[in-house]
């Protein structure tokens, strides 16, 4: 549903774009055959805007694809609510390191002859009503693969479906199956060829993240007989079409994004069998220019295989302090000159950005504002900054960002605190290669996995965080980063964890930062050899390809000569 393909195409929110295009460009660097779809979202997610109290306001993020993408030649059509609606497509090409092209197919209905309605259905990411929401999933879905077969992509060995979102894949791959005959002959014969075409990635155990459409609505836009077949198929729940069994009734692989979301999914799913493959980021993509040229120089292999970022631990503590130094630099100057801070690069910098959603408590850390002014008046200065967008029907978020706002303007005396308004991909860039320390605390166990303290280890910033999602794998107590409560061995409210950050804080990481720059270097640097060279999309990519694309097969899918 959302793909972060370049800065300057809005057609993501969050993590799950920036994964989605994080995998095709790593699948492009390991030549990979591969396409990819998704919608054009022309009015895109929304700029943010914060006033002083850190009240959200959202308008349009419009662009022109005319004007960035070409525009292909095919036309195609899925019925809603009894109307034929065209779908066009732009194209997008996401090169590898040798030059394999990867084309992705930006699905638009803003076509002349479709109604009113029906042209704005491809132009908001995650807006409108549940209505407005079946209607895109259809148009991802079904007409996805109408797309495709019209573009010559007819021999697909593999359809993946990134979410529940395109799980109406599964029944235009079952229509094509039986090719004309009623869904009520289906068999269980038809449904066993579908699934040995699908693979599914679940990517959230919060329940908002798996879609729910009441019957109604489904027999309106769908029709009766579609309708019919999904609850026959067992896609229901409580009266509503469930978008995830939907996708896991038609998946041969099934996976989770972590070692333990795959633990947590198979809980909540345990009729199906569910693996694991957890995230990565595209190195390259995200190693910011001063950290880049350090490895180039020492380890030049690193761009083609980020296996070999392992040999980080060869580079001097003093260069990697010096780089980083200098990405700091970078991202003090932008947020200075955006929102007229002070903020000093002799001063510890804890960053926190991800998509501002209640259980991922931006405000955890502040939790006992007394506790804090202490820890930074007698232990040793910090300063944060924090950035990220609430969802504009998510007001627990929202409430939670102006919780920040009253906390920094509480603690102004003592610590500095600044949110960057509207975080996007270039501020993800900076934000994560600049701070000193990155700060992750959602309530376990619903963080699915995360990617942002994976760009940050990929820099040398080292994390601070909650053992949920990729940090159960990724952390080494003090080696890696630091961890915050006991990982679900004991029950711990919230009090209990906080009280843990701040231990961690007082206790180890600012002594250990303004009382041994080697020591705290030394931690960076592992972050960047023990976590950079793992948890990244070269090697997801590969065992997505080894184990859910071509299962068993001799593929070789090394870079070619």
């Amino acid at each position: 549903m959302e793909i972060a393909l370049a800065p300057e195409i809005p057609t993501y929110s969050g993590g799950l774009g920036v994964l989605a295009g994080d995998t095709l460009r790593s699948a492009a660097d390991l030549s990979v055959p591969m396409v990819a779809v998704s919608l054009a979202h022309r009015k895109g997610y929304f700029t943010q805007k914060l006033d002083a109290t850190g009240a959200q306001s959202e308008s349009a993020t419009a662009w022109e694809p005319s004007e960035l993408l070409p525009e292909l030649k095919p036309r195609v059509s899925v019925e809603i609510e009894d109307r034929e609606v065209f779908i066009r497509a732009w194209r997008f090409d996401v090169q590898g390191l040798l030059g394999h092209v990867i084309p992705v197919y930006l699905l638009d209905t803003d076509v002349e002859g479709n109604s009113e309605f029906d042209r704005t259905v491809t132009d908001q990411l995650y807006g409108g009503d549940s209505h407005y929401r079946l209607c895109q999933e259809l148009v991802l879905g079904m007409g996805g693969a109408r797309m495709l077969r019209a573009l010559g992509h007819g021999t697909i060995e593999k359809y993946h479906m990134n979410e529940g979102h395109s799980a109406l894949l599964a029944l235009e791959l079952l229509e094509e199956e039986i090719d004309g005959r009623a869904l009520d002959t289906v068999t269980a014969a038809d449904m066993d060829k579908v699934r040995t075409r699908c693979v599914f990635t679940t990517h959230t155990p919060v329940p908002a993240g798996h879609d729910r459409f009441e019957g109604d609505l489904v027999r309106r836009v769908l029709g009766e007989e579609r309708s019919s077949a999904l609850r026959q198929g067992g896609c229901y729940e409580d009266g509503s079409l469930n978008m995830t069994y939907l996708a896991l009734r038609g998946s041969s692989y099934i996976n989770g994004v972590a070692m333990l979301h795959g633990e947590v999914s198979q809980g909540m799913f345990p009729a199906f069998p569910i693996s694991a493959i957890t995230n990565g980021v595209h190195a390259t993509t995200w190693t910011a220019p001063p950290l880049a040229e350090l490895y180039d120089r020492h380890i030049p292999e690193w761009r083609r295989d980020n296996v070999y970022l392992r040999y980080a631990l060869g580079i001097p503590v003093t260069e990697i302090r010096a780089a980083h130094r200098a990405a700091k630099r970078n991202l003090l100057a932008k947020v200075n000159e955006r929102g007229g801070a002070a903020l000093s690069p002799d001063v510890f910098t804890i960053g926190f950005a991800r998509r501002a959603a209640t259980y991922k408590r931006a405000d955890l850390i502040f939790s006992n504002p007394e506790r804090v002014r202490w820890i930074a008046e007698n232990v040793g200065p910090f300063q944060v900054i924090y950035g990220g967008k609430a969802h504009p029907a998510d007001d627990g978020g929202k409430q939670m960002i102006e919780r920040v706002f009253r906390a920094a303007e509480a603690l102004k005396d003592a610590v500095k605190v600044i949110y960057i308004e509207d975080y996007d991909w270039e501020w993800g860039q900076l934000l994560t290669s600049g701070v000193d320390l990155w700060l992750n605390t959602p309530r376990r166990p619903q963080e699915a996995s995360g990617t942002s303290g994976m760009k940050a280890a990929l820099n040398g910033v080292p994390s601070l965080s909650i053992l949920d999602g990729w940090w159960v794998e990724g952390c080494l107590e003090g080696v890696t980063g630091w961890s915050i409560g006991h990982g679900g061995q004991i029950d711990e409210d919230a009090a209990a964890e906080a009280g843990s950050l701040y231990d961690k804080l007082e206790t180890g990481i600012l002594p250990l930062f303004y009382g041994s720059r080697t020591g705290y270097g030394e931690v960076m640097r592992s972050a960047v050899a023990v976590n950079g060279s793992f948890f990244n999309t070269r090697r997801m990519v590969s065992q997505y390809v080894i184990n859910a694309y071509f299962p068993g097969a001799p593929i070789d899918v090394r870079l070619a000569e």
